[in-house]
């Protein structure tokens, strides 16, 4: 190259602006279309001279494929829109990695046994896939629950008492072969050897280390190691094959990089750390790569990778030490809107340093998983296009700008589209640019490049990508190839499909984009209409933006600059401002800093509000009128959202993503409880009343404003006391409500300590408390329901703590394992009632998760959230951080497995490090440890059923996490635990409003859930719900009435009471129990809702003589709601109960003093009262809090004897989404 002084060796930070790649990040798609269409890469002439040639090679592949065996035919019988498909590449994806062979066995039983495999014997020509095909029907077989039909279960047992290890191995030899056709060699040595062959055809070889990223500093250095190796072995090929002889770089073996191998926190906001170590690492790589004469490329990642990597790339193009080498070489995937502004910056960039930069030209790898984050993080649109036609389309006008770019950038175009390379072939040969390279990936492309590599009067230059690794590191690199092979919109798959049509391959993807008006997929959402047109979502934020992040900063100092207070807002806009000092409200991060003032509420401020509440002008409003005031908070909440999270991260020490969320969730509850406004109606005169919200200071904003906004939508006035820790965010949000049009008689506000609390929910005037916090200060406020008059009628929703478990089996990946187990117990520094408390370990794989949950939590970083790079920020005050301490001092030696030391930018708050703690049985819990402190456990899998059992009896039942590849492991453990919310392969916090309705029972809460759809209608006088089970929430399926129930109801019509069959009939009409809701969210996700029994119900009546109508009426609801029925021990029960059917008879126990009896809930049939009376010493009981329930009209409210369960199940967790994947074109 030329010896002029580069700009970029001058100054790394003068490397081109990245102003063009990023305002087209999220760009409207059309736009990005409209764009590409501006540039038209190909003549009409040459465009048919492609057509043509790829008409040729696609005739000759179909005709090489019809005739194929292996793996290729195997995977097009067996396609990702079928069961058989599926369950082939979850089997490949999981089998390799489990070392038991109980577990291996469950998950070929669980794969194998459902499918039709009798469907595909004889399908195929070839023998492999015929036998294949005839083997997995065998297996099917053998391992299935039932025998088949035409075979004696005799024959069935004696062949599977040695089946299962014939099964086990031959299940196995089939995956191998999988790996093989995928993946070139074990090592790279194995590799090189075996790369002759085609070496001796004329290709060449990019050599890829596989690996999931690291998440250790010893994965990090693995991965370097490795890379190390690898290029001086394939340095030495190089010079061995080269004999002596000069050959041009670009024509020797290279080697690709993924960045995330090479720095566990390769992430945006942990910028400075990855300039600082991953850099060095980057550039010693490179110098190696410089030495041994071979190229390298850095591999593409996620989008919100790309910049980090675009700087890190500068940074080495302005390396001295690289100077001149054009050895270096970076990816373009052109599915990112992105791609063709980034194809221009690197030709600037390659200009500027005086070199040629190598460019691999991609479709894209991550597509899938692009969607779906996009949809989870609320971003304003999509990274990536939604329509093939469009990636496609893009690929053409990058590639033809690469070559406008020949002179800076060597262009490698990768593709196994016949069509694409047809015309990139074209474009090569109209620019006359004669050097460049062709790729494809090994075991996917050769067929088709086997027929290029020697076309022409010229000779173009093809390399093979080739993943190298064991096999325990190739199988999420597997699954990916098995998606894209299967795929029903990939090339690879339908160019062999005789059921497609060659002109459908054929297709111009220019003139399709033209077509659709470049319009995104119908079928695929944008984020902001995710559950539209019922709502929008609420708007995410960028955090991996850096000129977002830098707008954040200035908002930040902005709202630095203010001056902060709260103090009672009252419909009669006076307080007491003489009853106290105001109180300085301190950042926990830094108690140096105060963050405002609050005044507390006094007893005249209290019954001020009390005696304001009553204005009946909020309730008298329509549904409609309610539901437009709730949205347009939530629209206010959204345009003074910096300031919003600067006080959650300052008063409450969120980090900056769980701030982001926090104004998220309130925004989303607006919404959705508006929603629910609307579909109640009018109905003015069912408002309960006065409502007291009590919200907690882990969730300021999101939980305060949730408990409101559904009181609001109910009709109900608010009295709305925040938790003493963080009044401020609550006086904003109170503002920004009454702003919105929330009558101030509606909505009051006082803030103050707990015994503000304590007045309102002691007023015989309030009709029901919201509260989310302990379970001893819930019972206080049951208590205090129950002390007045009107008690037994009185409200208490509460939602309490949690000692949530995740159980892992060995089917599961260990990476996703740690990832998920590190975000759901120290997110929040672990200060959410729904956090990871106790991981549950098979033991065959607790050693290896262990070491490497160990090591990856040594990676988090502690300190004051208002910086980008902490990770958990501080406890919210001292008193918490001391009762952490204590516990983890009083621990046995050897228990605390990793406990970091703080660093000096802790010592002016209330930090604690992350611990991790091992204990040997669920029972050595306590009470809950609310903080960043994982305790872990290991379990036999034999003992499965006993670790649901102990996790059900420490009396919580709020989230539970479930990490298995086994679906019928998955079945059993969600319907044993009594869990309110279960997360399957995935992380077990963050549940989305309406989308994961949240809560739990016992000593968890009292339902119903937030975020769901009974608690507007709880807050309303009709509490009847048996109607809302099939309210339009998309019922999937419904069961049969339970057994007891129907029973009851013929013996009714049999004996009578009459006035009770048409009940009966309601009920069986109305249970909830049996309904399935799906519901709706993002791709590679399922949410579904369901019911389940509370457990025992205690039926009591009035004192005095037995009403048979009053007790049957009670059996009734039990037996509607699948629960059991506690009675108390009466000769005269006995005898009534003896008379009806036996199904009945199974469903009750007897108690002799039902005060010392467990039960779960109460139904009553007494005078007001005797229920008020039976409230108080309910109220006294420890534990968890009651329902008491009685009839209205003669009938109960079946949903109030029923728990509702959410059963989130990330269905991508396998390595992608097969269903996104498999969409048809529109």
């Amino acid at each position: 190259m030329s010896g002029r002084k580069s700009a970029i060796l001058d100054d790394p930070q003068s490397a081109p602006s990245l102003a063009a790649v990023r305002a087209h990040c999220r760009r409207a798609e059309a736009e990005c279309v409209a764009e590409l269409l501006h540039d038209l890469p190909l003549a009409p002439d040459r465009w048919e001279a492609a057509r043509r040639q790829a008409r040729c090679w696609i005739e000759a592949l179909r005709g090489q494929r019809s005739r194929g065996s292996g793996v290729d035919a195997l995977m097009r019988e067996f396609s990702l829109s079928s069961q058989e498909g599926v369950a082939l590449m979850c089997l490949a994806e999981a089998l390799a990695r489990i070392p038991d062979r109980a577990t291996a066995d469950a998950l070929i039983r669980d794969k194998l046994a459902q499918g039709d495999w009798r469907a595909h014997v004889g399908a195929s020509r070839s023998i492999f896939v015929n036998a294949a095909a005839w083997g997995l029907m065998v297996t099917g077989k053998l391992v299935a629950t039932h025998s088949e039909a035409g075979m004696s279960a005799a024959v069935n047992r004696l062949i599977a008492r040695g089946g299962e290890p014939l099964i086990r191995a031959g299940v196995d030899i089939a995956m191998r072969l999988l790996g093989q056709q995928f993946v070139l060699g074990r090592s790279i040595e194995q590799a090189l050897a075996r790369a002759r062959d085609a070496g001796q055809r004329g290709y060449r070889h990019s050599y890829d280390m596989l690996g999931e990223a690291a998440l250790t500093a010893g994965d990090a250095q693995r991965y370097l190691d490795a890379y190390a190796h690898a290029i001086e072995v394939i340095g030495a090929g190089a010079c061995d094959a080269a004999a002596g002889r000069a050959v041009d770089l670009h024509a020797r073996p290279g080697i690709s990089v993924k960045l995330s191998a090479l720095h566990p926190r390769f992430t945006v906001l942990q910028r400075g750390r990855v300039l600082r170590e991953l850099l060095p690492r980057l550039q010693e790589l490179c110098r190696l790569a410089r030495r041994a004469g071979i190229g390298l490329n850095i591999d593409a990642e996620e989008s919100e990778r790309l910049e980090l990597t675009l700087e890190l790339f500068a940074h080495l193009l302005g390396d001295p030490g690289l100077a001149g080498w054009d050895g270096l070489g970076i990816v373009v995937q052109a599915y990112q809107r992105r791609a063709l502004p980034l194809v221009d910056w690197l030709a600037e960039a390659a200009g500027q340093s005086r070199r040629r930069i190598m460019v691999r030209l991609v479709k894209g790898a991550y597509w899938d998983s692009e969607i779906k984050r996009a949809q989870v993080e609320g971003q304003e649109d999509f990274p990536v296009f939604t329509r093939k036609a469009h990636t496609d389309a893009a690929y053409l006008v990058c590639a033809h700008r690469l070559l406008a770019h020949d002179d800076r950038l060597f262009a490698q175009f990768a593709t196994h589209n016949a069509l694409t390379l047809s015309a990139v072939l074209q474009m090569v040969e109209a620019a006359g640019v004669s050097r460049f390279e062709l790729q494809c990936l090994h075991g996917m492309g050769e067929s088709l490049y086997d027929m290029v590599i020697g076309a022409g009067p010229w000779y173009p230059a093809c390399r093979i990508y080739a993943p190298v690794g064991s096999h325990d590191t190739l199988l999420a690199y597997l699954v990916r190839r098995l998606l894209e092979n299967g795929a029903n919109s990939s090339f690879v798959n339908r160019v062999v499909d005789d059921g497609v049509a060659i002109e459908e391959l054929l297709e111009d993807p220019l003139a399709a984009s033209a077509h659709c008006g470049g319009g995104p997929h119908p079928a695929i959402a944008r984020p902001g209409e995710l559950f539209a047109p019922a709502r929008r979502n609420s708007r995410g934020i960028d955090l991996h933006d850096e000129p977002t992040l830098e707008r954040l900063d200035a908002s930040f100092r902005v709202a630095a600059a203010r001056s902060w207070s709260a103090y009672p807002i009252l419909a009669s806009d006076q307080f007491d401002p003489g009853a106290a000092e105001p109180q300085a409200v301190r950042n926990p991060a830094r108690r140096d800093q105060v963050v405002g003032t609050v005044h507390g509420s006094s007893r005249r401020d209290v019954e001020s509000a009390l005696a304001a509440v009553l204005d009946g002008s909020w309730s008298s409003m329509t549904g409609a009128a309610r539901a437009g005031v709730l949205e347009a908070v939530a629209d206010a909440f959204e345009s003074r959202r910096e300031d919003l999270m600067w006080l959650a991260i300052c008063e409450a020490g969120k980090t900056l993503a769980d701030a982001a969320s926090e104004v998220r969730e309130a925004v989303d509850f607006c919404r959705y409880y508006a929603l629910q406004a609307r579909a109640i109606g009018d109905g003015r005169d069912e408002a309960l009343g006065p409502v007291v919200a009590i919200s907690p200071w882990n969730f300021p904003l999101a939980i305060f404003t949730g408990q409101i906004a559904a009181a609001l939508a109910a009709g109900n006035p608010v009295l709305a006391k925040p938790a003493e820790q963080t009044p401020l965010i609550a006086a904003l949000a109170v503002g920004l409500m009454h702003a919105a049009g929330v009558p101030r008689a509606a909505l009051q506000l006082l803030p103050g300590e707990g015994s503000v609390g304590a007045m309102l929910a002691g007023d015989p005037r309030v009709r029901a408390v919201l509260f989310t916090g302990s379970t001893e200060v819930a019972a206080l406020i049951d208590g205090a329901l129950a002390g007045f008059a009107a008690g037994a009628e009185a409200l208490l929703v509460a939602e309490t703590g949690g000692q949530n478990a995740m159980i892992v089996d060995s089917s599961a990946q260990p990476e996703q394992v740690v990832q998920d187990a590190l975000l759901s117990a120290f997110g929040s520094a672990g200060q959410r009632c729904s956090a990871l408390r106790v991981l549950c370990l098979q033991e065959e794989i607790a050693d290896p998760v262990l070491a490497m949950l160990i090591g990856a939590a040594a990676q988090l970083r502690v300190g004051d959230p208002i910086e980008r790079d902490t990770d958990l920020g501080p406890l919210i005050d001292e008193s918490a951080r001391g009762a952490i301490e204590s516990y983890l001092a009083g621990l046995a030696e050897g228990q605390v497995l990793l406990r970091p030391a703080l660093g000096p930018q802790c010592a002016a708050g209330s930090f604690l490090a992350p611990a991790i703690v091992q204990i040997g049985a669920i029972a050595e819990l306590g009470r809950e440890v609310f903080g960043p402190v994982l305790h872990v456990m290991r379990y036999r899998r034999e003992e499965l059923g006993q670790l649901v059992d102990a996790i059900n009896a420490t009396g919580y039942a709020l989230t539970c996490g479930i990490h298995s590849r086994i679906d019928e492991t998955i079945e059993f453990i969600a319907s044993r635990v009594r869990a309110g919310n279960v997360y399957v392969n995935r992380n077990m916090i963050g549940a989305v409003v309406g989308v994961q309705p949240f809560g739990g029972q016992g000593l968890s809460g009292t339902g119903p859930k937030a975020g769901g759809p009974w608690t507007v209608r709880r807050l309303r006088r009709s509490a009847m719900q048996q109607a809302l089970a099939p309210s339009g929430l998309g019922a999937v399926r419904k069961a049969d009435a339970p057994v007891p129930l129907r029973d009851l109801q013929g013996w009714l019509r049999q004996r009578g009471p009459a006035a009770l069959v048409p009940i009966c009939q309601e009920y069986a009409e109305c249970t909830p129990i049996g309904w399935r809701f799906e519901l709706l969210g993002p791709t590679g996700e399922s949410n579904v809702l369901q019911y389940r029994g509370r457990g025992r119900v205690l039926c009591l009546g009035a004192d005095g003589p037995v009403d048979p109508q009053a007790w049957l009426g009670q059996l009734a609801a039990v037996a509607a709601t699948g629960n059991r029925a506690l009675l108390e021990d009466r000769d005269h029960a006995r005898a009534a109960l003896a008379e009806l059917p036996p199904s009945l008879q199974a469903l009750v126990d007897w108690t002799g003093d039902w005060r010392k009896a467990a039960f779960d809930a109460v139904v009553l049939d007494a005078s007001p009262e005797q229920a008020a009376a039976l409230r108080r010493t309910l109220a006294r009981r420890p534990g968890a809090r009651l329902g008491l329930l009685r009839p209205a009209a003669g009938r109960y409210a079946l949903d109030r004897l029923v728990a509702e369960q959410v059963v989130t199940i990330n269905t991508a967790a396998a390595g992608g989404n097969a269903t996104l994947m498999s969409l048809q074109p529109a």
